[in-house]
């Protein structure tokens, strides 16, 4: 029924959640929970725009990196999920205390639990016994909403039937992108000199942190430089075009390291570290780049890849990302590389700067055909579907072991 409250809860409503949002509350009645407004992982404005679903914030800063006591989060949750009276709840994952604490709610309140999941079989080191565990919590869900083709295959692995496993997870709102790239392109030079944009450059979008392998993208970069000087001097590109610049947005523990790397190679007059960039910014920087570049060691999913791709670029993207089988159509719309490989990255950052601005533009638009098929509207279909096939099914119950084991895993 449309009217049935359900419950969506994600640890902080960043801009990606609040697009997945809006289009679901035009299928079903949305209340959102969100763990906490402000953290500090990710550097999201709080979000003040007007809404078509409930919005239930349960601690409004931690920022600190002081995360709730376990008790006071079952009391705060439990209150939320006690007063929204959901039929169904969709919770993200099962590795955090919010949703093992959501998940024990609604087994205990008999209502079906749809997890949301972006985890691949790769994305981390996999251990037998922890592995056993995750099938025990994942088997007291009822259905699942998966990022894409690797994920859905995990949850089924995991123990979840097929035919309650669906896609549409992983989204961005691409019109969003779109549209503001549109406006960007039509007064470049003033956006570019707003934002203190290079001619041409790649772009990189990631947090400072070591699974997103930066260092390699630098050193890749730096051998692309040589490779394209050299280019130039023997004449083998068509008018001796300049090298690219690299734009890296992002911040994190290891901006020191990698300021330090980019002095050591001299690099900072090439490479430019704007910080953290507001959703509202972020599609100037996409729309004046040549060719987006994501570099992870693993990644669950990748979706600053989604959101590139919104705005038309070609992109280059590691072969550990979640998101590759779904998004990335090689020599169509970009390329894949090992991401232990600096050669075979700056090969292809020379690969793509030598084709002409046609080639790039026909890899953008089949970016932005390809990534159609994942919008917040998607997400909705699927969320519903998920939600469907949760009610249907049998309601799980916990045996002894599951429930002790639960308790457990929160408390941890």
């Amino acid at each position: 029924m449309k009217n049935e409250p359900i419950a969506v809860l994600f640890d902080q409503l960043g801009p990606y959640h609040w697009a997945r949002l809006q289009a679901a509350a035009r299928l079903f009645r949305v209340v959102a929970i969100e763990t906490c407004a402000i953290t500090r992982e990710y550097q999201w404005e709080k979000i003040e725009e007007p809404r078509a679903f409930d919005r239930v914030t349960l601690f409004d800063d931690i920022s600190g990196g002081c995360s709730p006591k376990r008790a006071l989060l079952r009391q705060t949750m439990a209150k939320a999920l006690d007063k929204a009276d959901p039929a169904a709840a969709m919770i993200p994952g099962w590795g955090t205390p919010a949703s093992l604490i959501a998940l024990e709610w609604c087994l205990q309140n008999r209502r079906p639990a749809v997890v949301m999941s972006e985890s691949n079989a790769f994305d981390e080191k996999r251990y037998v016994l922890a592995e056993s565990i995750k099938r025990t919590v994942v088997s007291l869900f009822s259905a699942g909403l998966a990022g894409g083709r690797l994920q859905m295959e995990y949850l089924i692995a995991l123990g979840l039937p097929r035919d309650r496993v669906f896609i549409g997870y992983d989204v961005v709102d691409n019109e969003y992108f779109r549209r503001k790239a549109e406006e960007v392109r039509s007064q470049a030079s003033e956006v570019r000199q707003k934002y203190g944009l290079p001619e041409n450059y790649f772009l990189a979008s990631a947090r400072f942190i070591e699974k997103k392998n930066l260092p390699t993208l630098i050193r890749a970069y730096a051998h692309y430089r040589e490779h394209s000087e050299a280019s130039r001097q023997k004449s083998e590109v068509s008018g001796r075009k300049l090298p690219w610049d690299l734009v890296l947005l992002g911040d994190g523990p290891l901006r020191e390291t990698l300021n330090s790397q980019l002095s050591t190679l001299n690099l900072h007059g090439h490479v430019h570290l704007p910080g953290f960039v507001q959703y509202r910014d972020l599609p100037a920087y996409y729309a004046l780049a040549e060719v987006f570049v994501h570099a992870s060691r693993t990644e669950q999913w990748g979706l600053v890849v989604n959101e590139a791709m919104a705005t038309g670029l070609p992109v280059i993207v590691s072969n550990r990302c979640g998101c590759v089988p779904d998004m990335v159509a090689d020599g169509k719309n970009g390329f894949t590389f090992d991401p232990g490989s600096v050669e075979g990255l700056s090969k292809l950052m020379v690969d793509m700067w030598r084709l002409p601005k046609e080639r790039l533009e026909e890899m953008g638009r089949e970016s932005r055909r390809i990534v159609t098929g994942f919008t917040p509207a998607d997400f909705a279909t699927g969320a519903q579907r998920a939600i469907d096939a949760a009610k249907a099914a049998p309601i799980r119950r916990t045996s002894l072991v599951s429930s002790l084991l639960l308790k457990a895993l929160i408390r941890r």
